[in-house]
């Protein structure tokens, strides 16, 4: 199977011609390779994930969509997002406009901390400036429920990820760099699936192509069963039989970051159905 070029989206493992790439750079690579690898896939169709590729697929979807099984999930992350905290401030407090039109901003890097900062790690942060017990990252009870809801505040906004600054640009680096490092006993990279065998089938799943993978989550897996971008990288690790790393692990938020600048541009479809 020909390999993209993307030598130059690929982690510096072609030295000299990566130094040359920067984000931009990237992203516009990445959406050549896909025009010429799935021509038939219209850029802003690449939020549906695997759904672009499957008619049959994305008419189940969209069926699925129009009476969601998920919305009392949904309900009761809104309930905690406008429940008062014990001084009387909301989450809505924690960020600008309300919460709304922002999620596509992140991940972000924080100068003052030097690290990549989820949504997560923000609404972390507001629980923490507030007095409140901060939630566990992984937890999908607390912030995935939560998280459902907020991101939905922000369904149609662009991705906007910045990347500036030197330790910005080498924390991007090192997303880029675990995207397409392999690893595990069966020795897949994440560009093994989602670049070079994009729209192929596993079993009875078709490989979803990395463009738009940021752009549509947490998604409710077989109607009901909430998953997070992250919950999933750690999955995915698993099944090439590695170790996985924690949610919200530096190298997680890095790869989180490196893949969300690829989807700038695209709009968000937060909280969907997936098989």
């Amino acid at each position: 199977m020909k390999k993209i070029a993307l030598a130059l989206l690929g982690a510096g493992l072609m030295a000299s011609a990566v130094a040359q790439a920067g984000p931009e750079d990237d992203r516009k690579q990445l959406i050549a390779h896909f025009k010429s690898k799935l021509p038939a896939v219209k850029y802003e169709n690449y939020v549906y994930g695997a759904l672009a590729l499957d008619k049959d697929s994305k008419s189940q979807y969209d069926s699925i969509m129009e009476f969601p099984p998920f919305v009392g999930v949904i309900e009761g992350g809104k309930e905690m997002w406008e429940k008062p905290f014990k001084n009387g401030k909301t989450f809505a407090s924690c960020f600008p406009n309300g919460g709304k039109n922002v999620a596509g901003n992140y991940p972000r890097f924080d100068a003052s901390l030097n690290k990549v900062v989820t949504f997560e790690a923000d609404i972390n942060q507001c629980l923490k400036a507030n007095g409140e017990t901060e939630f566990k990252l992984s937890d999908v009870n607390t912030m995935g429920i939560l998280t459902a809801y907020a991101r939905t505040l922000s369904d149609g906004m662009k991705k906007n990820v910045k990347v500036e600054g030197a330790a910005a640009m080498a924390a991007y680096e090192d997303g880029k760099k675990f995207y397409f490092q392999r690893r595990g006993q069966l020795n897949f990279s994440c560009a093994t699936c989602h670049v070079d065998n994009a729209g192929n089938r596993i079993r009875a799943e078709v490989l979803s192509p990395m463009l738009g993978q940021t752009t549509h989550w947490p998604v409710f897996r077989a109607g009901e069963r909430l998953t997070t971008l992250q919950s999933r990288y750690k999955g995915c690790n698993s099944q090439v039989r590695a170790v996985p790393f924690e949610v919200g692990s530096d190298e997680f938020n890095n790869l989180e970051y490196f893949m969300s600048y690829q989807d700038n541009g695209l709009p968000l479809k937060a909280s969907v159905f997936r098989k």
